[in-house]
């Protein structure tokens, strides 16, 4: 038996031949994107043509403030010449016994030009009737009256002179001094005044009328209020509620009369009686200014004028009357309006027709200084529903004063 060796040396090898590696795919190039071209832009239009601004004005110079301090210069002489002329025309008028200085310095003005000589001098009395300064002048009520009356009575063309009133009343003393100036007026030059009422002429508003020859009411007008009245306040009670008490030194028990911060118990009915006595004195100054005036313009008129009614006094009380009751006492003469008047100042002028003038203080350099130096005073206002009048405590009116309710 033969002797077998190995099999593996003549056994052919049975390893299988390697498998070529199959080659990877080629992976073809990307292609780039087309190019695409950009939009064509729109043409741009020109830019407008500006036209080159005008040339700048030369800058002004000082003389505009020459200028100016020229006008003011030439205002202020002229202010200076007329203050000139009106104190030598006052010392001419002092000098020949006539109107006075400030009477001088009135200027007219024609409210209606009929074409006529004659003339009618037109006053008001507006507002609260008062001694103190109106308006910016240095003249109070009671001196502009007397004034334009003093220019009406030396003018020959003014045949007569309306009073036209608007008023509650007001001071006694100034409501007195107006009255009389209108009675010694009507006596020295023999010129009517008539009283043209508007929708108020009251208390003081009559009592300046009452002298004059013949009185034009509305039948709507507020008259009347004949009286007087004297008012103050106390207030004890209220310092008594804060703890202030009053310490007083007076040379006489009744120098701290109408003092506000008097209590009651110090109060004496002699206090109380002074006072009244007072009151009715001037009350009877007002009747009787009432009963001169209606009986002297009753015989002026010749009996064409209403007479006062016989139980007038009745009525004389305080109480409001209407034009139309007015009319019925006596109170006044005729019932109509301003233009009323106008009628019946030519008549009892004997005209047939005539200039309406009016007086007024011309206007001065020195008005308008006073103007610029007056400083705003900041106060505070309670509104309440109704304007009071401004009264001082401890004077006397002639003032139809309501209440409001």
């Amino acid at each position: 038996m033969e002797n077998s060796g190995p099999e593996t040396a003549n056994t052919p090898s049975t390893t299988a031949p390697a498998l070529p590696t199959p080659a990877a795919p080629a992976v073809a190039a990307a292609a780039p994107p087309p190019i695409v071209p950009p939009p064509p832009r729109p043409p741009v239009p020109p830019p407008p043509l500006v036209p080159p601004s005008p040339p700048r004005p030369p800058a002004r110079t000082s003389a505009g403030w020459k200028v100016l301090a020229i006008v003011l210069l030439a205002l202020l002489l002229f202010s200076v010449l007329a203050n000139v002329r009106h104190v030598v025309g006052g010392l001419f008028a002092m000098a020949d016994g006539g109107s006075r200085r400030a009477a001088s310095k009135l200027q007219e003005a024609v409210l209606e030009d009929n074409g006529a000589r004659a003339k009618i001098a037109v006053l008001d009395i507006d507002g609260i009737i008062t001694g103190g300064y109106v308006g910016a002048g240095d003249l109070s009520l009671v001196d502009l009256i007397a004034d334009e009356l003093d220019r009406a009575r030396d003018d020959a063309n003014v045949k007569a002179v309306i009073l036209r009133v608007d008023s509650p009343g007001g001071e006694v003393l100034a409501s007195d001094d107006i009255a009389r100036a209108i009675r010694e007026f009507q006596e020295d030059s023999g010129k009517p005044v008539i009283a043209s009422m508007g929708g108020l002429a009251a208390s003081g508003g009559y009592y300046v009328s009452a002298p004059c020859q013949w009185i034009v009411a509305n039948e709507l007008t507020i008259t009347g209020s004949i009286g007087v009245i004297m008012h103050g306040y106390n207030y004890r009670g209220l310092l008594d509620k804060i703890g202030v008490r009053p310490e007083v030194f007076k040379s006489g028990k009744f120098k701290d009369m109408m003092r506000g911060d008097k209590a009651p118990s110090e109060i004496s009915p002699e206090e109380t009686q002074m006072l009244q006595n007072l009151i009715d004195e001037t009350y009877r100054r007002f009747k009787e200014v009432v009963a001169d005036g209606r009986h002297g313009a009753a015989e002026a008129n010749q009996g064409k004028g209403r007479k006062l009614a016989s139980d007038w006094t009745d009525y004389a009380d305080g109480r409001v009357l209407s034009g139309k009751q007015a009319y019925d006492l006596g109170f006044v003469d005729e019932l109509g309006d301003f233009k009323t008047a106008v009628v019946r100042a030519k008549k009892l002028a004997g005209i047939s027709e005539a200039n309406l003038v009016q007086y007024g203080l011309p206007f001065e350099l020195a008005d308008l200084f006073r103007f610029f130096g007056k400083t705003d005073v900041h106060t505070v206002k309670v509104d309440l529903g109704f304007d009071l009048p401004r009264l001082s405590v401890g004077r006397m009116y002639f003032l139809f004063e309501p209440e409001a309710r």
